[in-house]
């Protein structure tokens, strides 16, 4: 199934956080915080701005992105957690 999303929205698939700390401490599952970084695998049309026209979005499928902690929505596609965010939510793009 293909997840296409509207407007201004953005669907992420969240990036695992690393299971150990700096230190090397092995972090059990509910002390993990989940990662607020993830990569963009489908992007909306774009903003429809007030006189009728659509402004594009600024990332696009493949961007690793950073975004708000409780900006996204959360569902379960095919048995994979998928997020969707508006763009507004997403703070930075990260780049390698």
């Amino acid at each position: 199934m293909k997840l296409r999303p509207l407007h201004d929205r953005v669907v992420v698939r969240r990036k695992e956080q690393e299971e150990t700390t700096a230190g090397g401490i092995v972090l059990p599952g509910s002390a993990k915080e989940k990662p607020s970084q993830g990569e963009v695998i489908a992007v909306g049309a774009g903003q429809v701005l007030e006189n009728g026209s659509v402004r594009e979005l600024a990332v696009k499928v493949g961007d690793t992105v950073v975004f708000e902690e409780y900006a996204a929505s959360t569902h379960k596609i095919e048995g994979e957690e998928l997020l969707i965010v508006k763009e507004a939510s997403i703070l930075a793009v990260v780049e390698a």
